[in-house]
Order: structure tokens, then sequence, then C-alpha cells
């Protein structure tokens, strides 16, 4: 059976990446007064999958703006539903509220597709509002990133040389007191996959787009400073790229290939010095092509 887009990928990938902070939190639990996100029965840090795609998105807009094929579809700029019928609008299509699998459907989703960037990398559910566009899934999925070692959250308390009121500068207050959480250092480590045949037969992700999601992989902290979230570096990025679309080894094999362990005699890992990686060339096929791409 031919693949529905001659142009995307070919080839399955999978990929590890390594990124440490240092004095910050990287992805605060709104559920936990906005503490760094942990494993509660073990103390590893966690970083959700939807915090490093948001980061990804934000390089791919900062980089490419409005463009067409490069758009970003989840952003804080307007409803969802809107952009649905846009999609309507543009392709001249009318719903049919009675089946939201009818080529107008079918159309809006290819639509979709070819605008959005995110949508043709991670996927998205479209269909809400009265202007249906389909289910997409996307074939770059990444997995929860974790901590090498359990994390140790600190609570630090800060001032602030201003007051909010006039009553609170009547009172003669000259500032007032707050806190932040941070965590003073850790190494996570984080794994994705790159479906060949979803990019083949479901959104049509080509290899400039595979381009592009390295790229803002190796700079997605670059333009992401924020106090909150200190010092935060991309350190290492490694891809497993296989000679077919199925795959030529199951994943958890390749990521196994790569070992992260704390060097003898540091307790409390303060860099990313403190930490040797190493790779086992020799647990990877020969069908499967390895590149460290930082």
């Amino acid at each position: 059976m031919a693949a529905k887009y001659e142009n995307a990928i070919k080839n399955r990938y999978e990929f590890v990446m390594l990124f440490d902070v240092e004095n910050g939190n990287p992805n605060g639990d709104p559920d936990a007064g906005n503490m760094p996100r942990t494993d509660v029965e073990t103390g590893f840090g966690i970083i959700t999958d939807v915090c490093l795609k948001r980061k990804i998105r934000n390089f791919v807009e900062l980089l490419k703006g409005d463009e067409d094929g490069y758009k970003i579809l989840i952003k804080n700029d307007k409803p969802l539903n809107a952009k649905f019928a846009d999609a309507y609008k543009e392709k001249g299509l009318k719903k049919d509220s009675k089946n939201k699998d009818d080529k107008s459907v079918l159309s809006a989703r290819e639509y979709m597709c070819e605008q959005y960037y995110d949508v043709r990398t991670f996927g998205a559910v479209m269909n809400t509002g009265d202007d249906p566009c389909g289910i997409v899934r996307g074939p770059v999925q990444l997995n929860f990133a974790r901590s090498i070692d359990n994390v140790n959250v600190q609570e630090i308390s800060v001032t602030r040389q201003a007051v909010t009121t006039e009553k609170d500068y009547g009172e003669n207050k000259r500032n007032t007191f707050g806190t932040k959480f941070i965590v003073p250092y850790a190494l996570y480590r984080a794994e994705g996959y790159v479906s060949a045949l979803l990019a083949m037969n479901d959104t049509g992700f080509s290899e400039a787009d595979l381009d592009l999601l390295w790229q803002a992989i190796i700079n997605m902290f670059e333009h992401d400073h924020a106090a909150a979230r200190g010092k935060m570096t991309m350190r290492a990025l490694y891809v497993f790229k296989h000679e077919s679309a199925l795959g030529n080894a199951p994943a958890h094999k390749l990521f196994d290939a790569v070992t992260v362990t704390r060097k003898d005699g540091v307790e409390y890992p303060r860099s990313f010095s403190d930490y040797t990686v190493a790779v086992d060339q020799d647990s990877i096929p020969q069908s499967v092509k390895f590149e460290s791409k930082l």
C-alpha cells in the first residue's frame, strides 16, 4: 500500500535527551503550590511531556513566526474552535453534523496538518466545536523526563522592595515577603520516538520537519530563560535512526545502550561533570545508525 505523503520521512527514530537544571524549578506542579514535580515514592524529579513539547513549540514559533506550514495550534492567541472554523473557511468546506468522518472533516484535517507544525509533529484532537477537523495521531511522542538521582527541593524566602497598595504604604510597610522553590541541581533524562509510518500515512511529517525538531530540542532552553527556572541546559541529544520505517530493533534496547552514572566520590551532584555518560555501541545493531547531535 502506497504511503499517503510521499515527502514524509522514511525511517523510524528514537532519541535520548539529557538536560540539567541549576538553582531553578524546571516544571512546577500547580497541585502542590508550584513545587518542582517529583515522584512521591522515590523522590526522583519528573518533567511532563507537555512541558517539553511547549518549549519545542515556542522555539519553532520564535524561529518561523506565523509562516505558512509552521504555525502553532496550541498557544494562547485565539480559541481552538476559531482556528478549526478558519480551516473550513480556507478550504471552502461545509460541515455535516451527522457524520464527523465526512470528506469535509478529512479535508479540514489535511489542512491543519499542512499549516500547523505541532499538529503535523505531535498530533491533536480537533473534534470540538461546530467545525470538526478530526483527530491526528502525531509521529513524534515524548516520555516524561526523570532525574538521574532523587532531587532535593528547597524552599527559598525572598523579599520585594515594594508594596502593593496605598494602605500598605501608609502602614509603613517597605517590603513584602514570598517564597520560591528550587532544585539546587539535577540532571534529567527524557526519551522520544518518531514513527515513519504515522508520518507517511497521517501527517506528512518530513525530513525538513525532523531537522527542525532536532534544532528545537537542542535550543529549547536557550530562549526560555526565566528567574523561576534557573539555569537549564541541554547537555546531549542522542539519535537512533533505523534503516526501515518499521524499525530494526526494540526501542527499549536502544535506550538501554545509553547509561548515565554518578562518578565515584560524588555524594551531592552539582554539575554535569559529576556524571559519566556512556554509549554501548556494541549493543546497537548495524541496521540502526547512532548519532550524537550535541
